[in-house]
């Protein structure tokens, strides 16, 4: 399958698939935290570089003492996140890239930075609801902030909303800066791999 515009494949099940993007396109999985960005990314990784902040996090706090709250230099995380996600996007090939996607100005800037280098910018979200993200965060033992759950479930709630009214012709695309936007839940999460390049050759 190749995206194009809203594809919206929630409560459909059933076999895997293929979803194709083009060779440069910068690719963006969003979702609640516990969502399932991460197992997803973890499965497509193979396939393109990964930009995830966690990992920022992570290099960040490797050379910070431990007994520094991670509050003290998130700034500093957040600043060299952005310095590899611009890095990332002037590079070549396909990226993909994990995203609570509730910030409108982040995709814009995304889509912006990406247009420069002649890329496309395309959205995956993942809409499986704040119970399910909940259980997610659960079993992985790690746990978002119960303010910035909120806030991401704010801005989330939002965007499928709009979504929806899009998919039924009631309004227009709420994401305008994406070339296309597929939209999974928990039913459909599983079901796609994904590839880049040249469009394979029929049957």
């Amino acid at each position: 399958m190749e995206p194009r515009g809203l594809v919206d494949l929630r409560g459909e099940g059933g076999e895997s698939f293929t979803v194709h993007y083009p060779a440069d396109a910068v690719v963006v999985v969003s979702g609640l935290p516990g969502s399932g960005k991460s197992t997803l990314l973890r499965r497509w990784s193979a396939q393109a570089a990964t930009v995830d902040p966690r990992a920022v996090h992570e290099a960040c706090a490797a050379v910070m003492p431990a007994a520094l709250p991670y509050a003290v230099y998130r700034p500093w995380a957040r600043l060299e996140h952005a310095r590899l996600l611009r890095a990332s996007v002037r590079g070549g090939g396909p990226l993909l890239v994990h995203d609570c996607g509730s910030r409108a100005w982040m995709r814009r800037w995304l889509a912006r930075s990406a247009a420069r280098q002649g890329r496309r910018l395309h959205l995956v979200l993942l809409d499986v609801g704040a119970a399910t993200a909940l259980a997610g965060q659960r079993e992985r033992g790690r746990w978002a902030p119960s303010r910035a759950f909120a806030r991401h479930r704010r801005g989330l709630d939002h965007l499928v909303a709009a979504l929806t009214r899009h998919a039924r012709g009631a309004a227009p695309t709420p994401v305008p800066e994406a070339a296309s936007v597929l939209l999974l839940d928990g039913a459909s999460r599983g079901r796609p791999d994904v590839s880049f390049g040249p469009v394979p050759p029929a049957g």
